[in-house]
């Protein structure tokens, strides 16, 4: 059966019809008191996906760590098994990024998300008894998610939110609410059958900027998770409630005098090409040192990147980067049409034609061309000369804005890592790797598609998602001293 966007829109009709969503779609409305068992997750408004999922976090609580376990095993258990069937539906829909990582996000995801073995208490033993520091649950976590990652963030969030004892409803990006919702459908199918819980993870079916409002300021979402770029961020940081906030990045790359410079030229394509460029920790823009740049190029070509020269970047400029707003609000951004396209369609819009398995192309820039300061979001990555070390730093720190996201340096040289780790003071900061290493594909650590910058959490887990409580037991438990005398 081929996957396509007619039969996405066809399964998650016959879903909202199953479960009669009826005609609504504008945001928030009133619940009419049905029961919301057997919805699946899939609702038309904000108010009624509140109440399931607040009626699924009070049922949650009363479960066990180890049934948070089971069901956090149904979400991995699809993300992996259908991740082929899923990535699919995501492509078709989004019709942006790379079909291999659209299947590979989901599977990784589910194998490598962090769950309830995060979770960790505290104990403090002395003279005056016992205090235990527990994590509990904040209860109705409202998301947020983009295009880029759509069912693939939700799959994330869900298992660290859940493992955490949250539960969660999600406004996901228009442009991907079909796998949204089937995915949501899915994962609450199988935790309803086998523990009889339902809607641990509430969708909206037709997201809205006034549903994304809706969920940010209800009085039942008791805290928010934003993945997203800069507007949704700032808005998330204004709401009255704590927000979670992964925002934009444009993280730079700096090689040095000292580079391996074959492993740094495979490891800027494996980061900068994977998923066209989608991930906000990915490559975006390349500082090299000039004693090496001319090799660094050359490099590039024998990994087998598409070298663009002078004139064709410039084209490519061109008709890569468009300016909005007005004023002094104008700015440079990146073509709706190229967003997330392979490389060699990039290259055909500029009448290049270069092999269809190519991943990236790359050019020669000075630091004012828009490819330099803009998170492009595209397999097309510029590269610009420096007089050494200080100056590449220098500038990685200038062009990565201050987000204190991401920043790559491809170096031998310890002194020259640590210089650009303090400069730059990003939340990841990777050495001789390609970006995604910094979440643990390629490297060590754990996974999450929330990597809260703005608001400091950092690569989220289920800690992220809970609140600490203090419980103390006054002049007793203490056994290995004398204690209190009565």
């Amino acid at each position: 059966m081929q996957v396509t966007e007619e039969l996405i829109r066809n399964v998650v009709e016959r879903v909202l019809a199953q479960v009669g969503t009826g005609g609504s779609h504008s945001g928030a409305h009133a619940s009419n008191g049905r029961s919301h068992r057997g919805r699946f997750g899939v609702f038309d408004n904000v108010d009624d996906a509140v109440a399931a999922a607040t009626e699924a976090f009070e049922a949650l609580s009363e479960r066990t760590i180890e049934d948070r376990k089971r069901i956090i095993g149904h979400i991995r258990r699809i993300s992996i098994d259908q991740c082929v069937e899923l990535g699919t539906m995501e492509m078709n829909e989004t019709k942006i990024g790379r079909l291999v990582h659209k299947i590979e996000k989901l599977k990784t995801l589910g194998e490598k998300t962090p769950g309830v073995e995060f979770l960790r208490s505290e104990v403090f033993s002395g003279d005056h008894g016992l205090a235990v520091i527990e994590h509990a649950p904040f209860g109705v976590i409202g998301c947020i998610t983009p295009v880029t990652h759509s069912l693939p963030t939700i799959t994330g969030n869900a298992v660290s939110m859940i493992a955490g004892g949250n539960t969660l409803v999600v406004n996901p990006h228009p442009s991907g609410k079909l796998v949204a919702a089937e995915g949501v459908r899915r994962f609450n199918e199988a935790i309803y059958r086998d523990l009889g819980i339902d809607n641990l993870i509430c969708v909206i079916a037709e997201p809205t900027i006034e549903s994304a409002d809706a969920v940010f300021n209800h009085r039942g979402v008791k805290l928010i998770c934003v993945t997203g770029g800069p507007a949704v961020a700032r808005a998330a940081m204004k709401s009255s409630k704590r927000a979670i906030v992964a925002g934009p990045g444009n993280p730079p790359v700096v090689v040095d005098e000292t580079a391996d410079l074959d492993r740094a030229a495979r490891s800027i394509i494996q980061g900068g090409a994977y998923d066209n460029n989608l991930l906000c920790i990915a490559e975006k823009e390349v500082f090299v040192v000039s004693e090496v740049f001319d090799a660094m190029m050359a490099a590039m070509d024998r990994a087998g990147a598409a070298r663009l020269n002078a004139r064709e970047v410039d084209t490519f400029t061109k008709v890569a980067i468009t300016s909005v707003g007005e004023g002094q609000h104008k700015h440079d951004v990146p073509h709706k049409d190229f967003l997330g396209k392979d490389a060699a369609v990039l290259a055909k819009a500029i009448g290049k034609n270069v092999p269809a398995k190519t991943e990236l192309l790359f050019g020669e820039t000075d630091e004012h061309n828009p490819f330099v300061p803009v998170e492009q979001m595209m397999p097309f990555i510029p590269f610009v000369r420096c007089r050494d070390v200080d100056e590449a730093i220098a500038k990685a720190k200038h062009y990565e804005h201050g987000f204190r996201h991401t920043a790559i340096i491809h170096s031998n040289n310890v002194r020259n890592m640590t210089k650009m780790g303090r400069a730059l003071d990003t939340t990841l900061f990777v050495k001789n790797g390609p970006c995604m290493a910094s979440l643990g594909l390629g490297g060590e650590g754990y996974l999450s598609f929330s990597i809260a910058t703005p608001t400091g959490e950092g690569v989220t887990t289920p800690l992220t998602f809970t609140r600490e409580r203090r419980c103390s037991l006054i002049d007793d438990l203490c056994i290995l001293g004398a204690g209190a005398r009565g």
